[in-house]
Formats: C-alpha cells, structure tokens, sequence
C-alpha cells in the first residue's frame, strides 16, 4: 500500500484511450485488488457457478480538483455514495457538505445517528436535509449548485461530486474494476471466463463503468443491472448520458440488460428481501446490504427461478458494492428473524466454586 493516500498519474487502459476525458491524476484511497471468490448462493439453477467479487472490501479513489477545499454531493439518507465521500474528503483535509434526500416528515427533524449517518456525522460532514418532494421537483443538479453557490459567497472552494459519483468522470472507477477483474482472470491458471456480471444500480455510475469496459476490454460478459431506486428507462437514459459525456460512440441498451429491482421504493425493504439477506448470510458467510446488493442478489435468484435454462451452466460474477452499514437502519424490521439465542441451562449437579472462573 505504498501509494495509499498519494496523488498519482493516471493511465487508462489500453482499450479506453480514446474516450474522454479522462483523468489526468486520481488519489488511492483503495486496498486493490478486491477478492473474486465462489459463492454457494442457494437456489442456483444447475450447472450455474456464481462467483462474487467483494468490493465491499476496498476504500475508494477520489478525484478532485486540486484547488478545492469543500466536496459537495448528494444522495438519499443512507447513500454509501454520500458516507465514503465524507471519508474520503477527510483524508484529504477536504471538508465536506452533504445534500441528504429524506421524508417530508423528517426533513426538519435531526435525522439521528443510524447507519451511514453515524459515520458520516462522526466525521464532521455538514448535513444538508432535503425532501423528497423538494429534490424531485428541484432536481440534484441545482441543488448542488445552489449549496456551492452559498459556499463560494461565504468564501469557500466547492467541487461538486454529482450523485453516486455518476458522472462521465466518475465512471473511470468501475472502467478501472473492469480492468482489474481481466486482470485477476489473466493471472488464473483454469481459465475461468464470465459469461455474465451482476451488480446492483442506484445512481447509474457503477453499470456505466463496468458494463462499458467489459464491452471494450477482454471480459465480453453480459452486465445484468438490478435497479434499486429508479425504472430501467430512467437509468438507460442516465447511462446513455454518461456514455456520451465520455464519447464513447455506444448505444446503452446494446451493452447492458437492466431489471427493475427497487421492489417497495429505494431503501425501503420487504419481510422477503430480509429475510433473503439473513439466508444469504447464514448460509454463506456473506452479508449483504438491504438498500443495494442485497436488492440485486434477491432480484439475481428470482430472475433465476422465474427462467432457470437462461441461466444453467453459466459463469456468473456478482459484484458486492458494499453498504454493511445500512442494515444498521433495518434492526427493528429484522429483530423478529433473529431467534437463535437463550438463557444458558446450568445443572446444579455442575460444581461450582467463588473464583473459579476469573473474569480478566
């Protein structure tokens, strides 16, 4: 980890050199690479390996414009997005401004310390609550704009990192995991190759990055996309957007298969979807979280029981994006999956003596 926390020149790959921009610098905030390793998800179809790469392992990189003293982002109140953002501008002794889409009912309240909010509230981010009524008819771009324009009035610097880092600049980071996910194959010994990718969409960013370089680069594997907060044609559209911003000369559709997989609404999680993320856990040793991989792995088993032959036999990388935190904001909806404790039975036939068993 010797360039951690170092400001470095960027190379994209081979394959991507003639989109634009593209970054001339990025700062390492990432443990690299993260692990691809089987995952034993039950109700597979037969024959299907799955195998998950555990980007909820790694930090993140971040780049910002050298003259900045304030990050601006926005994102809904547990956006991982908003709480690695905080994180990240800390390393940097950036300070950070966080626009948080909540209810209307909760939008003039404190909104507590659950989740993501802890943390990004333990690192001195500046929290900025909005409902969702307001950033629907506002839009996240002018509100971003707005915030940065009071910052800029009050003398600050502000850099404007738009939602869930879902810009064309954004993008490089998941064009970078494409890269690096050809690179782990490479370097195997049984020739493992994925016939399909699977991760979870919230803002639109991770699926541009990962399905546009797999398209250009070796991988070649259809990127299937689980939708969390949107439908598909918003996110084609958001992609479509970012796809041009980068001149990349692609049509969306042709590279990338989204399912609408948001179920209730964003953050909001069924008694099936809980339940599935507790499963998961138990059986697996993989804990997922509800807001967005555990969205997509539940969408992932459903398409797969709905239409097993399409998925038999194949090679299936699942993508973990991470977000442990906000199942901190499901505790009450999940207590009643949790039975497995008890008051220890100790017969009086067992001895017992003061001071036997000391404590430290």
């Amino acid at each position: 980890m010797a360039d951690f926390l170092t400001k470095q020149p960027y190379s994209p790959p081979s394959w991507a050199t003639h989109l634009s921009p593209i970054p001339s610098h990025i700062f390492s905030l990432a443990h690299l690479p993260t692990p691809i390793h089987r995952w034993n998800l039950p109700g597979l179809p037969e024959g299907t390996e799955l195998w998950i790469k555990r980007d909820d392992f790694t930090g993140m990189e971040l780049t910002v414009d050298q003259q900045a003293d304030t990050v601006i982002t926005i994102g809904g109140v547990q956006s991982n997005h908003c709480r690695a953002t905080a994180v990240a501008s800390n390393y940097l002794n950036l300070n950070s401004h966080l626009i948080l889409r909540t209810s209307k009912l909760l939008a003039d309240e404190d909104p507590g310390l659950v989740g993501n909010l802890l943390v990004e509230r333990f690192v001195g981010a500046n929290v900025h609550l909005i409902s969702k009524e307001e950033f629907s008819s506002i839009g996240s771009e002018a509100l971003t704009n707005t915030l940065k324009e009071k910052l800029e009035k009050e003398g600050r610097k502000p850099y404007v990192i738009p939602r869930g880092g879902s810009n064309s600049l954004g993008t490089w980071g998941y064009i970078e995991a494409a890269r690096e996910i050809e690179e782990q194959l490479q370097s195997r010994t049984d020739g493992l190759k994925f016939d399909d990718i699977v991760v979870a969409c919230g803002s639109g960013g991770t699926i541009a990055g990962i399905s546009l370089g797999s398209w250009l680069g070796a991988l070649k594997a259809k990127v299937h996309a689980f939708s969390v907060s949107n439908d598909p044609d918003y996110f084609y559209d958001v992609f479509q957007g970012i796809l041009d911003g980068l001149q990349a000369g692609v049509n969306s559709r042709d590279i990338v298969n989204i399912h609408n997989g948001k179920g209730k609404g964003y953050a909001v999680s069924t008694p099936e979807e809980l339940k599935f993320v507790k499963d998961v856990a138990c059986a697996t040793g993989v804990i997922l979280d509800p807001l967005y991989s555990g969205k997509a792995a539940y969408g992932l088993i459903n398409e797969m029981t709905k239409d097993p032959k399409n998925w038999e036999g194949k090679k299936i990388l699942f993508i973990h994006t991470g977000g442990l935190l906000g199942l901190y904001d499901k505790v009450d909806q999940m207590a009643s999956l949790m039975g497995n404790w008890c008051r220890m039975d100790v017969q009086e036939s067992v001895p017992r003596k003061d001071g036997v068993g000391k404590m430290f």
